[in-house]
């Protein structure tokens, strides 16, 4: 088991991110892993975040999760999906002072987070985006960005029975988007209660790809 350690991460000089990091001894490259909604109990030490963190590191990526800004000991206050794209910046950019020079980042969010790694994929080069979850159905959450310009591998993952992320809407996703693989859990509402592994999987298989761009 690849163990975890506590870091800081600065977010300008307010902004200070509770975090972990896991680097495998044979990292190819680094995934940063966004976490559910701040104010309905999301942090990094969300199951799903959990879980992707896991299927990551077998792959051979270095992970990095972390509380957005006013979760647990992270500071500063939430700011509705604004300053948390900052967060993720930071994040990726302490992954990056990590890993060797020109080492594939990807990021990887839930819910919440899906939606800020869509908005932060469109202005940072990454190899590769996993959006788990994204609730579509929530007009707050439902800006991805324009993923249909994105260059690395995209995995859009959600479960049959998840009433945020409804299967027309992740169907129309997925035609406006068909570079993206889009995955389903059958039968899996947006928790993945009882569904973690599965979710594991296709994550785990997207994790591998992402992993594949640094051995080439």
């Amino acid at each position: 088991m690849i163990s975890e350690r506590p870091v800081t991460l600065s977010v300008g000089p307010a902004i200070e991110l509770d975090a972990r990091v896991a680097i495998p001894s044979s990292a190819t490259g680094g995934v940063a892993l966004c976490h559910p909604h701040p104010l309905h109990g999301g942090d990094m030490e969300n199951p799903v975040v959990v879980r992707a963190a896991e299927v990551c590191r077998d792959a051979g990526l270095a992970t990095l999760r972390f509380d957005f800004r006013g979760v647990g000991a992270s500071t500063g206050a939430h700011d509705e999906g604004r300053g948390e794209q900052d967060d993720l910046r930071a994040a990726l950019d302490h992954l990056a002072g990590l890993l060797p020079s020109g080492a594939p980042l990807a990021a990887a969010g839930y819910s919440f987070g899906a939606a800020v790694v869509g908005r932060v994929a469109m202005r940072r080069p990454l190899a590769g985006v996993a959006l788990i979850a994204p609730a579509l159905a929530m007009p707050a959450l439902a800006d991805l960005g324009d993923l249909a310009s994105f260059a690395g591998r995209i995995l859009i993952v959600a479960g049959t029975a998840d009433t945020y992320c409804p299967l027309d809407a992740l169907e129309r996703l997925g035609r406006a988007v068909p570079r993206a693989t889009v995955e389903t859990v059958e039968g899996a509402d947006h928790f993945f209660f009882g569904k973690l592994f599965p979710l594991g999987e296709i994550v785990g298989a997207w994790a591998r790809a992402v992993a594949g761009v640094g051995r080439s």
